[in-house]
């Protein structure tokens, strides 16, 4: 199987387990079947706008496994983040949600609501109704000389109507007001994956997403292996035309994947596919399973495009094959 060899997942949420409020179908299963053959379960999210406990309990109303202490946020790394730069104790104005709020209370410090209070640093994260009264304080005080840390830079988050603004995009009214960039603590900057390995203790893990600019990314940035599911964001062209940072280590169409032994990719062939360069177009030839069509493409796009991307144009005819 493929998660053999590994001691714990690092799992994405929004579009790995969970597409809103519905689960993905087929993930509680898999991650109850995960756990019971002794592998640690992280849910590791960059959506900084709930508290552990209740990620934990909707999970557990999805009939995910999921206690609290199982759940890593960027809200999370974001107050570590800052407790390491400012004295015990210090105000916080948070611009988001209650997740971040008790992240702020749990690191130590204060979390205030205005500029008024001279916080010493500014920290925001995406929120149901988050204010233009509140963005403006956020300004105020990084005007002000505030530290601007960030959740996340996610610019979208996908749902079950489709992807909606986020904190990425939010983050940019404050940072155009003031003309600062934020220090980002979720994926994929680093100080989310070392919240998760603190928090978990794992000495092997596996990163499991479904976007390429953050959760694949954020893997290569911490240098542990990936599985990329096609559950969310991420497509097969993404997959086929992506740069190395973006290349996961594993492709698989949604978490069962990692119950199911991984096949051998090698030369540009796999379980009964193979991928060729015919004139500057990807051809793949073959049948089975699509999901390994496409990680023979994969393997033969990567391999030919080195440190650089191929052009969609360039893979149509897998898509045609495969979808």
């Amino acid at each position: 199987m493929l998660i053999d060899g590994y001691d714990t997942l690092l799992l994405d949420l929004d579009g790995v387990v969970y597409l809103g409020a519905h689960a993905v179908p087929g993930a509680p299963a898999a991650l109850e079947e995960a756990g019971r053959r002794g592998v640690r379960l992280a849910y590791v999210t960059n959506n900084a706008s709930r508290t552990p406990a209740a990620i934990a309990a909707h999970l557990r109303e999805l009939g995910a496994p999921a206690t609290a202490e199982d759940v890593v946020t960027s809200a999370q790394a974001a107050a570590r983040l800052i407790a390491e730069r400012v004295p015990a104790g210090s105000n916080v104005l948070v611009v988001g949600g209650s997740g971040l709020r008790l992240a702020v209370r749990d690191r130590g410090l204060r979390p205030v609501s205005t500029a008024a209070d001279s916080p010493v640093a500014v920290v925001q994260g995406i929120a149901p109704g988050l204010s233009y009264g509140l963005l403006s304080e956020g300004a105020l005080a990084v005007r002000q000389g505030a530290l601007f840390v960030a959740s996340n830079g996610d610019s979208t988050m996908p749902t079950g109507r489709g992807e909606l603004p986020g904190n990425g995009a939010m983050v940019r009214v404050i940072a155009a007001a003031t003309g600062v960039e934020p220090i980002y603590a979720g994926k994929p900057d680093p100080p989310l994956h070392r919240e998760s390995m603190i928090r978990t203790g794992a000495r092997r893990p596996l990163v499991v997403g479904d976007r390429l600019d953050t959760d694949i990314e954020g893997a290569s940035n911490a240098g542990v292996e990936s599985l990329l599911v096609l559950t969310g964001v991420a497509t097969a062209v993404d997959a086929l035309t992506a740069g190395p940072r973006h290349r996961p280590t594993y492709v698989g169409e949604d978490l069962n994947a990692l119950l199911l032994p991984y096949p051998e990719v090698r030369d540009g062939a796999c379980a009964g596919w193979r991928a060729r360069w015919r004139d500057g177009v990807l051809h793949l030839e073959g049948d089975g399973e699509r999901i390994d069509g496409l990680r023979a493409a994969c393997a033969a796009a990567w391999a030919l495009a080195g440190d650089g991307r191929v052009d969609e144009d360039a893979v149509k005819p897998v898509l045609d094959l495969i979808g």
